[in-house]
């Protein structure tokens, strides 16, 4: 009974969690958290990397790069920064793929890539930031509004994108490209 009372309560939330890892650097912690999505972050390596073997290795190099990420990082929400350091961890992998076998995967071409206009994507004013790009898109050509549309929001490759608006193959890459540009210096605008 007395012992009970210096015992800490152990974590129960995931910023609870990253707080006491980042506090003593306790690895039974932070594997305790990583356990709690490990199929989330399978799921996102396999549907990059379409390898269930090279998934599950992806799996633990991600943790062990969480040893020292989870505690260099302010982390507002665990796991949406997750899904973004996997996704992100994907991508880098399937680049490295390509540049050791100077191959082009036409593959390559079409998988979603980030959509990166504002440095932090999570906390309270989310809301905001979604408006703001909201009034960004407004601001876009034609074009490249429909081709961000298409691509982000309803997950269609150039080849689709292409078929659906009647626009070349080149000038949609050309869209994606000049749109990401010019969304990014909207938003940079409005956040200063």
């Amino acid at each position: 009974m007395f012992f009970k009372q210096f015992r800490k309560p152990k974590p129960v939330t995931d910023a609870e969690y990253v707080s006491a890892y980042q506090a003593t650097g306790d690895l039974e912690l932070l594997g305790q958290l990583y356990e709690r999505y490990m199929d989330l972050v399978f799921a996102v390596c396999y549907k990059y990397l379409r390898d269930e073997e090279e998934s599950k290795d992806a799996v633990m190099q991600l943790f062990e790069q969480l040893i020292t990420d989870v505690r260099k990082y302010d982390i507002q929400n665990f796991k949406s920064w997750l899904h973004s350091t996997t996704r992100n961890y994907c991508l880098m992998q399937l680049r490295q793929r390509k540049t050791v076998t100077g191959e082009h995967d036409e593959d390559a071409d079409i998988l979603p890539m980030p959509l990166t206009v504002w440095p932090e994507t999570d906390g309270p004013d989310l809301e905001t930031k979604l408006h703001q790009m909201d009034d960004c898109l407004k601001t876009l050509s034609d074009e490249q509004r429909t081709s961000i549309s298409l691509f982000y929001l309803n997950q269609k490759t150039y080849a689709d994108i292409a078929e659906l608006t009647g626009y070349d193959l080149k000038n949609v890459k050309s869209h994606l490209q000049n749109g990401r540009r010019n969304l990014k210096i909207c938003m940079e605008k409005r956040h200063e």
